[in-house]
């Protein structure tokens, strides 16, 4: 089986970016479909945190899904994905908010992993980090 990852990057701009430097000419159909994913749910989040007024400090998603065969071919099919969210906030304090605005990314407002859903399993995976320092 081949897996396919792409991870997307919020840049400065507040804008996503591939990771790396990678560009979408790069990719390959399957993996266009995963980079549309990232893409999709940090969008979301995005709309969702601003309604909370937390602003990111930064956040990296990626996308990872497992092919039916051993190289990408034009009828390989996804047998399942996993989304990885890293997303650093600059108060311990919206660690919290945070996470729950990604899970209802994850689970209810992103389109684009609902359609992933229709195709394979979608498992997740959260890491949500405060730059706050901790006074003992």
């Amino acid at each position: 089986m081949n897996t396919q990852k792409v991870t997307v990057e919020l840049a400065r701009s507040g804008k996503f970016r591939l990771d790396g430097s990678q560009k979408t000419d790069d990719l390959n159909p399957k993996a266009l479909m995963l980079c549309a994913a990232a893409k999709c749910a940090g969008l979301t989040l995005q709309g969702i945190l601003r309604k909370e007024k937390i602003t990111l400090k930064a956040l990296e998603i990626s996308v990872e899904g497992v092919l039916d065969t051993p190289e990408v071919q034009a009828g390989s099919r996804f047998r399942s994905f996993n989304v990885s969210y890293n997303a650093q906030c600059k108060a311990i304090a919206d660690q919290n908010a945070v996470s729950r605005a990604i899970a209802l990314t994850q689970d209810k407002y992103c389109g684009t992993i609902a359609m992933l859903r229709m195709i394979a399993p979608v498992a997740h995976e959260i890491s949500v980090v405060s730059t706050e320092s901790v006074r003992v």
